[in-house]
C-alpha cells in the first residue's frame, strides 16, 4: 500500500495558513463523496471513512480536518470548477483544488469551441490551467486543424493532440498530474476521458462504445473521485455533462472575453447595452472587423447565463433565511406556549 505526505497529496501554504498554531485536528484530501459519508486520504496509507453530518458544499478534493471520529472543519480551497446545476441553476461544484482543467473532446463532430470557450471560463474562474486534449485524431482527414481552432479560440489556452487508446500517448499528460499535482478531465460522453484515466492511473475499467455518426457516447464515468496516477499526481475523471451553464464563473468570462471588457467603459453612453445604441465602441469594433459577431453573441449568452444563475442563488439564499427565520418564530411561540401551561 502507497504511503503519502500531505505535500504528495497536493498540500501547500494555502492550506497551512488556515491553521492556527495550536491546532491538533488532521488534515486530509477527499477522494469519494457519497450519500452519507466522506472517503479522505491524510497522511501515510490509510482510507478514512468519516460521516457528513449534515455538511454540505464539500466536493471532491477538497481538503478537510478531522479528529478521527468527524470532520470539525473544511478548508477554503485555492478554487472550485463550477457549473449551473440543471433545472435550478444554483451552483454545483464539480471538483476542487485543481491544478489543471484538462477539456477533452475528440477531432470530430463532438468538437465545438463555443463549448470550449465555457470550458475555458470555468477554468479561469477557478484559478486553474486550461489544456484541451484533442483525441481520436486518426479520425480526422487533418487532425492539426482542430488544434489550430482551438488556439485561435485564445491564447489562454494550451491544446495537445493524442491517441487516447495508446498508454504511452496518454503519459504525454504527466507535467500535468506530476508529484502533487491535480488534473481534472472534463468533456461529453465517449471522447476518451475514461480511457485516459485507465491509463494515467493503471486502472482497466471497461469502456463504452460511441456512435461514430455523431460522435455521441454512451456514460462509463457515473461519478466523480480523485484518483492517484502512475507519475505520481491525481487524478479527478467526472460524467459527460450534457448542460453546462455558467455559474460564477464571472472573472473566467471576463477573462475569456477581455477583447470585449476592454471596451465596456468606452461607449458614448455610460448604460449602453450594446445591441444597437449610437456610439457604441462594442458594436463599432464589430463593425470594423475587430470582433466576430458571432464571438459577442456568445459573451452575451454567458452573461446571461450568469446573471440569471446569480438572481437564482440570491433568490434561493434569501428564501432559506425566510425558512430559518419561519423556524425560529416557530420554536419561540412554542416555547412561550410551554412557558404559559407551566404556570
Amino acid at each position: 500500500m502507497t504511503s503519502y505526505t500531505l505535500a504528495d497529496l497536493g498540500w501547500s501554504d494555502h492550506f497551512a495558513d488556515q491553521i492556527a498554531a495550536d491546532n491538533t485536528d488532521i488534515p486530509a484530501r477527499i477522494t469519494d463523496i457519497h450519500r452519507a459519508r466522506i472517503i479522505a486520504l491524510g497522511a501515510g496509507a490509510e482510507h478514512l471513512s468519516l460521516p457528513l453530518s449534515g455538511r454540505t458544499g464539500l466536493a471532491i478534493g477538497d481538503w478537510i480536518l478531522h479528529d478521527h471520529d468527524r470532520i470539525t472543519r473544511s478548508l477554503d480551497p485555492t478554487g472550485v470548477i463550477q457549473r449551473a446545476a440543471p433545472h435550478t441553476l444554483l451552483p454545483q461544484i464539480i471538483a476542487a483544488n485543481v491544478d489543471t482543467l484538462g477539456i477533452v473532446t475528440s477531432c470530430n463532430a463532438d468538437f465545438n469551441p463555443a463549448r470550449i470557450e465555457r470550458y475555458l471560463a470555468m477554468a479561469m474562474a477557478a484559478e486553474a490551467l486550461p489544456l484541451v486534449i484533442l483525441t481520436k485524431p486518426d479520425l480526422a482527414d487533418d487532425p492539426d486543424s482542430y488544434r489550430r481552432q482551438t488556439e485561435a479560440i485564445s491564447p489562454l489556452l494550451v491544446a495537445i493532440t493524442l491517441n487516447a487508446k495508446d498508454p504511452e500517448d496518454a503519459l504525454r499528460l504527466a507535467p500535468w498530474c506530476g508529484p502533487g499535482r491535480t488534473l481534472a478531465l472534463t468533456g461529453s460522453s465517449g471522447v476518451g476521458k475514461t480511457t485516459l484515466r485507465n491509463a494515467l492511473t493503471g486502472e482497466a475499467d471497461r469502456t463504452a462504445g460511441i456512435r461514430e455518426d455523431d460522435a455521441k457516447g454512451r456514460h462509463t464515468t457515473t461519478a466523480r473521485a480523485l484518483r492517484p496516477t502512475i507519475t505520481g499526481g491525481w487524478l479527478i475523471d467526472t460524467p459527460g455533462m450534457r448542460e453546462l451553464g455558467m455559474s460564477g464563473t464571472s472573472e473566467g468570462i471576463d477573462a475569456v472575453f477581455s477583447d470585449i471588457g476592454d471596451l465596456l467603459g468606452t461607449c458614448r453612453f455610460s448604460d449602453c447595452a450594446h445591441v444597437s445604441e449610437p456610439g457604441c465602441a462594442i458594436l463599432g469594433a464589430v463593425a470594423a472587423g475587430q470582433i466576430d459577431p458571432a464571438r459577442l453573441d456568445r459573451w452575451r449568452k454567458l452573461q446571461a447565463e450568469e446573471a440569471h444563475s446569480q438572481a437564482s442563488t440570491s433568490a434561493a439564499r434569501d428564501l432559506a433565511k425566510k425558512r430559518e427565520k419561519m423556524y425560529n418564530s416557530g420554536r419561540k411561540r412554542g416555547r412561550q406556549k410551554r412557558g404559559q401551561s407551566e404556570d
